[in-house]
């Protein structure tokens, strides 16, 4: 998985399907923390964060609120928020790759320190399955099954992508040892001809002073 941030740091919660992350991280006032998540093409993610309150009882203060944006691997927003203490984004995913929530505090003398929780889903754990149990009238045993179905459905899906993952990683591999290939060649032969290049010049030199 890619990781870099401009001024921050990226932790990478992939998983090989859908499923369900809830993390809880501490981000420093004037700050930037990135959590990035390999989501599939056509894959809907559920997201909700909040600032944990550090005096419980009392309303959170504005010192606790964060700026959250989340983008995907070509930079496209799907979320932002500013100065909030907790929000929630939910979309499709239109393109395939690394997606990245990032979460910025602005600086406070002395420096400050805030916890915040994140539980992210993707794909079949993303599903309300509850409110597909109420508008379908399903049984127990009924939505257990679509649940493992939809679940089948999604790792076969996510083999196929992950094997399309793979063959374009076998193309740049072959691409790049090609291209080393030549560049070795071509370092062989600058090499060679200014090796040619200094005898041809030695034997010049000595012959001109009558040595050879």
């Amino acid at each position: 998985m890619m990781i870099g941030v401009v001024a921050g740091v990226i932790l990478n919660l992939g998983f090989l399907l859908g499923g369900v992350q809830s993390i809880r991280f501490e981000l420093e006032s004037g700050h930037t923390k990135c959590i990035a998540e390999d989501i599939k093409a056509d894959s809907m993610t559920v997201g909700k964060y909040s600032v944990v309150n550090p005096n419980d009882g009392y309303p959170i203060p504005d010192s606790h609120k964060v700026t959250v944006r989340v983008t995907s691997a070509y930079g496209n927003n799907y979320h932002y928020a500013d100065l909030v203490d907790s929000g929630q984004f939910a979309f499709p995913a239109a393109e395939a790759g690394d997606y990245m929530a990032c979460f910025w505090v602005v600086y406070h003398k002395p420096p400050l320190t805030l916890t915040i929780d994140l539980d992210w889903k993707t794909g079949v754990a993303a599903k309300d399955w509850s409110n597909v149990a109420k508008k379908g009238q399903v049984d127990v045993m009924e939505l257990e099954l679509k649940k493992l179905y939809d679940t089948v459905t999604s790792i076969h899906e996510e083999m196929f992508y992950l094997r399309g993952r793979e063959e374009e990683m076998q193309e740049l591999n072959q691409a790049t040892n090609s291209r080393m290939a030549w560049l070795s060649f071509l370092s062989l032969f600058v090499c060679l001809s200014v090796a040619g290049l200094q005898l041809w010049h030695l034997k010049n030199f000595f012959e001109r002073k009558k040595l050879l």
